[in-house]
Formats: C-alpha cells, structure tokens, sequence
C-alpha cells in the first residue's frame, strides 16, 4: 500500500485547518472546513483502492478478478453527500447571522458573546 495518499489527504486536512484558524470570515472559514473535510475523500479512495482491480460491476468480469471495495466507494459518495449539505447548512446560517448581525467577522459578532 502506497502511503503518497495518505500524505496528502493529511496535507489537505491541515491546509483546511490552518485556513479556519487563521481565517477572518465566516464564509471563508466554510470553505477551509469543506477543504479539511475533502481531505477525507483521498483519504477513503486511498483505502479503497486496489492496484489492477476493476469496479465492482460483476456481469462481465471473470470469476476471481481482483476488484475495488464497493463498500468504501459508497462511503465516500455519502461523504460527498454529507459534506454537501453541511456547507449549505452553515452558508444559510452565515446568511442568517449577516441579516441580523450586519457582519460575518466572527470577532464583531459580540451579540454571540456569553
């Protein structure tokens, strides 16, 4: 198993970290999260690959060839779909806040303020 995925799947998860530490907005700090969390996408189709394996579509292939795992190819499809709708999630929760806050500084939002 090679381990150049997994490197990068790690180098895109602290990429994503350092732009929502660092970040000064709150869409922007959307956008580094969805980054962080599409480092979870190599990261799966890094587990679920097989050197010389074909997708799992049974009806042609001879009995014993080497196929992917299905089962993490639909792990990360629902990754997709999760991550999909947690960004759109927060995006219309930072559209609520600008409505009734005027900013998406995180640091002017003193009405959040314990």
């Amino acid at each position: 198993m090679a381990i150049f995925p997994f490197l990068v799947s790690g180098w895109i998860l602290l990429v994503g970290v350092f732009g929502l530490v660092v970040s000064r907005d709150l869409i922007q700090a959307i956008g580094c999260l969805s980054v962080a969390q599409s480092s979870t996408y190599v990261l799966l189709l890094a587990i679920g690959y097989r050197r010389g394996a074909t997708a799992p579509v049974y009806a042609d292939l001879p009995v014993g060839s080497p196929v992917v795992d299905p089962v993490v190819q639909a792990l990360a499809l629902t990754d997709v779909v999760v991550g999909a709708t947690v960004t759109a999630l927060l995006l219309a929760l930072v559209i609520q806040l600008r409505k009734r806050h005027g900013t998406v500084d995180p640091e002017q939002l003193t009405g959040l303020r314990g």
